[in-house]
């Protein structure tokens, strides 16, 4: 349906199904059927856990491939609070503050870029660059995971950390959401995306506030 070969990467994929889906989307003169077609296509060969048993079985005879082992978790060293600076306010220096900076550099930028993306949203060049926007994000999210979980959260700042990692969480679902608008043009998806970035913003401030109450 894509018209990709069985080699084809990632990429190729994700580019081809978003060629068709510009030429044969609604607005272009497309039509539901083939739409859905293709939106169910993707959600084969664009996920490589389905792809891999969509290989196999159109190789019929290959034997299933073997369950990858559950991802292991490398578990960094956990870092000794210095004994003149209690373990709150590391903590808070050492996992928040660092957070905290990246998701202002999700959050903060979103509106100029989306801005810029609705001045033509089927032009390919503005499309790529809020891709390539969506794909920063991600790392940064992805970066704040792995340091949220490399340090053990000090008694006294569980509420704190959780809401920390709820809005990271809102963070990421708002740019998965974001990033399916850019695969198939759909509006329920960047309605959706932005209203999460706004709770994120909302649920950063709150915890900005906190913040400066914890370090009095």
């Amino acid at each position: 349906m894509l018209g990709v070969s069985p080699q084809a990467s990632g990429a190729e994929i994700k580019a081809a199904y978003r060629a068709l889906v510009k030429q044969h989307h609604p607005d272009a003169g497309g039509d539901d059927t083939t739409i859905l077609a293709l939106n169910a296509a993707w959600e084969v060969l664009g996920d490589a856990e389905r792809r891999r048993r969509h290989d196999s079985h159109a190789a019929s005879a290959a034997p299933a491939e073997a369950s990858p082992a559950a991802a292991t978790v490398v578990t960094r060293p956990v870092a000794r609070a210095a004994e003149s600076e209690p373990a709150v306010q590391q903590w808070l220096r050492q996992v928040y503050a660092p957070i905290d900076r990246l998701l202002a550099q999700v959050i903060n930028p979103f509106a100029a870029q989306l801005k810029a993306l609705a001045a033509d949203p089927y032009d390919d060049r503005l499309m790529e660059a809020f891709c390539g926007f969506l794909e920063q994000s991600q790392a940064r999210v992805a970066r704040g995971e792995t340091l949220y979980r490399s340090w053990p959260c000090p008694p006294g700042l569980q509420a704190f950390s959780l809401d920390l990692y709820h809005c990271l969480s809102l963070v990421k679902d708002a740019l998965i959401d974001l990033e399916r608008y850019t695969m198939g043009y759909v509006d329920s998806y960047l309605r959706d995306g932005r209203e999460l970035l706004r709770k994120a913003r909302a649920h950063r401030l709150q915890l900005q506030q906190e913040n400066r109450r914890l370090r009095i």
